[in-house]
């Protein structure tokens, strides 16, 4: 069965990014559509899929990760404006029955993704 999955690592302290802010928002032909607000768990994870089975569909999603607020509860003093304040991440989901893992490595100055297993 499908489902949709995160994990966010903080690269520059080396652990989950736990309490992140994290938006999921379908992708249609009027805008956005907000799915799900969140905050990451102690692992940096969703703390279970973002959208399981039944909420699965072709279509195209975006991901918002709420990075410069994430970084300053960290005690990270950042430059106004952050370097990177909100990383935005557009995907599809091609099959509905498929896993789809998205994870983000970030730190204050820099961020990477792939789509995981």
């Amino acid at each position: 069965m499908g489902h949709l999955s995160t994990h966010v690592l903080d690269t520059a302290h080396g652990r989950p990014a736990a309490g992140m802010a994290v938006t999921l928002q379908r992708l249609d032909s009027d805008g956005a559509v907000t799915l799900r607000r969140l905050t990451l768990d102690a692992d940096g994870r969703a703390g279970g899929p973002l959208l399981d089975a039944a909420g699965m569909t072709v279509g195209c999603y975006r991901l918002l990760f709420e990075v410069a607020p994430y970084f300053r509860a960290q005690g990270v003093v950042l430059p106004e404006p952050p370097f990177i304040d909100t990383v935005q991440l557009d995907f599809g989901i091609a099959d509905a029955a498929g896993h789809y893992h998205v994870p983000l490595l970030v730190s204050p100055w820099s961020y990477s993704t792939y789509r995981g297993s």
